[in-house]
């Protein structure tokens, strides 16, 4: 036996709005998820770059080190 509906173009426009509302979050979250993405990448850049100069000065810190300590045997 089928449901009675009382009002089934009311329901079907009600869906309608939903499904509606639903694909507007979707394609907002979808902006916003390539967006991170895109901030991420960035920020996985940067880090590389940042550790990149890290290592440099430290190599030149342990360098000046070296110097320093040959400069002291010297003397």
């Amino acid at each position: 036996m089928k449901p009675i509906v009382p009002y089934p173009d009311e329901e079907l426009k009600s869906l309608e709005q939903n499904i509606d509302v639903l694909i507007g979050e979707y394609n907002h979250v979808k902006v916003e998820n390539m967006s991170l993405k895109t901030k991420q990448d960035a920020l996985v850049r940067e880090k590389a770059k940042l550790l990149e100069k890290t290592s440099l000065a430290r190599t030149q810190v342990e360098a000046m080190i070296t110097r320093l300590k040959a400069m002291e045997k010297n003397s």
